[in-house]
């Protein structure tokens, strides 16, 4: 059917009207109500262990790019960066599974295992993944940190039982930001592999002093009982795009496999991802601007006559009066800490983030001790 040049015109005004209309909606609703993406404009977020300074700029072409094949699942782009990754790591592609944030892998395998027989973790550590296979039935047994606030490996080991199919490792463990001395983790692994499969969380391996030691990668080559996770969150900003990954034997991995969700991975986090991956002047820079936060904030804790457990990661666990009232103060301040974590209500966690933001924490830390 022929299409005449008013109805080309017409229909051009059309889509302009369009445009214009929904660009005045966006803006009435952006007025309205707090920004969707982000912290809302004057917060300090100092919570939530993100890094404010990515993703990388070569992440961020990627994604836009990617977002034209967002009509397709991410087969192409999963197996792009399964390969990649088995690469860099010296494994076979069989070793390797991504999943949506190390999260979705974690509580998969925690549900996996926690099927078959009790999981074993320590008493204070990211336990969001055990919190949830627990929900669904599994046993959960605690391990008490030491007296410095430490993993008890000692105690661990001496904790496992017949009954015990996983223990599940937060290395350098969150909240306290403390690191395992790696040899130390390698002889625990070596001794309790033998009877019950453990897991290595690293979401903020690449932030610890020596990440090739206190990883455990080596092990996963030696084809031990073991699994290691990773996330693009932390050292590459990705935490909205939601990219982790897990490594261990093949047999290990299948059996995450299982629980995992079947096309998790999206088009966005894969892309920018596989842009990142390798883009060294943008670690290096997003570490720089990571320690440079924790020196600040390291700084303010001690000015303020306060002490904190040596950190390798981008947040402090700062010893103070009272958690709860000290995140309360901020808060009124327009900048968010976490609270206590359950019985440690003498201890309070503060991420990194923009220079700015960790400057604003410091400057309103003795006031709100005071508070």
């Amino acid at each position: 059917m022929p299409v005449s040049r008013r109805a080309i015109l017409g229909a051009g005004a059309v889509t302009a009207g369009m445009a214009f209309g929904s660009s005045l909606f966006a803006r009435e609703q952006s007025e309205r109500i707090p920004p969707v993406f982000g912290p809302a404009e004057g917060i300090a977020r100092l919570n939530r262990n993100e890094n404010p300074y990515g993703p990388a700029p070569s992440a961020v072409m990627a994604i836009a790019e990617a977002a034209k094949m967002g009509c397709y699942y991410a087969e192409g782009p999963n197996q792009a960066l399964t390969e990649m990754i088995a690469k860099r790591f010296g494994l076979g592609t069989d070793q390797v599974i991504l999943g949506s944030g190390s999260t979705e892998l974690l509580t998969s395998a925690a549900q996996a295992w926690g099927a078959t027989g009790s999981i074993i973790c320590p008493q204070l550590f990211w336990d969001a993944t055990v919190g949830y296979a627990a929900d669904k039935g599994a046993k959960v047994r605690r391990v008490a940190l030491t007296d410095d606030m430490h993993i008890d490996l000692e105690a661990t080991a001496a904790a496992i039982g017949p009954d015990v199919s996983l223990v599940h490792i937060c290395n350098p463990n969150n909240p306290t930001g403390l690191t395992l001395d790696g040899d130390a983790l390698r002889g625990f692994i070596r001794k309790v592999g033998t009877k019950t499969t453990v897991l290595v969380d690293e979401a903020y391996i690449e932030l610890t002093d020596d990440p090739e030691y206190s990883s455990m990668l080596d092990m996963v080559r030696e084809g031990h009982n073991l699994i290691v996770t990773r996330t693009f969150s932390k050292i590459y900003g990705m935490a909205g795009l939601r990219v982790g990954y897990a490594m261990g034997r093949p047999d290990l991995i299948e059996r995450i496999r299982r629980y995992a969700i079947p096309f998790s991975l999206n088009e966005a986090g894969a892309a920018g991802a596989l842009a990142s991956f390798n883009d060294e002047g943008f670690t290096a820079f997003s570490r720089g601007k990571i320690l440079e936060a924790r020196g600040i904030l390291l700084d303010a804790v001690k000015s303020a006559g306060l002490t904190a457990l040596k950190s390798q990661t981008n947040f402090l666990y700062v010893k103070v009066p009272d958690a709860n009232r000290l995140q309360k103060a901020m808060a009124d301040q327009k900048i968010e800490i976490r609270p206590a974590y359950g019985k440690w209500i003498n201890w309070s966690r503060v991420s990194t983030g923009k220079i700015e933001d960790v400057e604003r924490y410091a400057q309103a830390l003795p006031m709100a001790l005071k508070a």
